[in-house]
């Protein structure tokens, strides 16, 4: 049980990082088990949790990996 004043189960805010081509709130998300990154697309609201384990697979990523994920013409603007 939480104790009254406890942040566990809180969410904790760092700030935002934007480009000219976007924009996401970065935070910690602690309402689950263990603590996530929180990241919020900023223009759509979608929000995405990472785990430690998510975080090290993006590390661990070759280069012609990375440049896949960032394509937008792959997920992010493709018409349904």
């Amino acid at each position: 049980m939480d104790r009254p004043g406890s942040d566990r189960g809180a969410s904790h805010e760092f700030g935002v990082v934007h480009s000219e081509f976007a924009q996401l709130r970065v935070g910690i998300d602690e309402t689950a088990n263990g603590p996530r990154l929180r990241l919020e697309d900023l223009k759509s609201g979608r929000v995405r949790l990472l785990d430690a384990l998510e975080l090290e697979t993006i590390v661990w990523l070759a280069e012609g990996h990375m440049e896949r994920l960032l394509d937008p013409s792959a997920d992010r603007w493709q018409e349904d």
